[in-house]
């Protein structure tokens, strides 16, 4: 079986990573824990009883959620291939708080 590699980080680079393996659980999100602004590792705010966001310290970019569980929860957008199919999402959650603007797309069978 192919090794599957993604690499990524923020905006200014200070903060980098590179997962292995196949994700799982790829979704779009409407909650509002990532409206947040130590180089080399992200800075993490706890944002719940159960997780915390990480951003770069640096320069703001949200990088992703760490849950107690522990699950890393790393934001398409932070990823240096962002297109790979791999993230199309499968289910939004916090769809109570999804403008109403924001389609929800439906999920084509893989």
């Amino acid at each position: 079986m192919e090794k599957v590699v993604q690499t990524g980080g923020c905006l200014c680079g200070a903060v980098r990573f590179q997962v292995t393996g196949k994700g799982s659980n790829p979704h779009s999100c409407s909650c509002r824990n990532w409206q947040l602004g130590t180089a080399n590792a992200p800075a993490t705010y706890r944002s719940s009883g159960y997780s915390s966001r990480g951003f770069c310290a640096a320069c703001g970019s949200s990088i992703g959620a760490i849950d107690d569980a522990p699950t890393v929860a790393l934001l398409v957008g932070s990823f240096d291939d962002a297109a790979h199919a791999a993230f199309a999402p499968e289910y939004h959650s916090f769809e109570d708080a999804r403008p109403g603007w924001w389609p929800v797309a439906s999920v084509a069978a893989r």
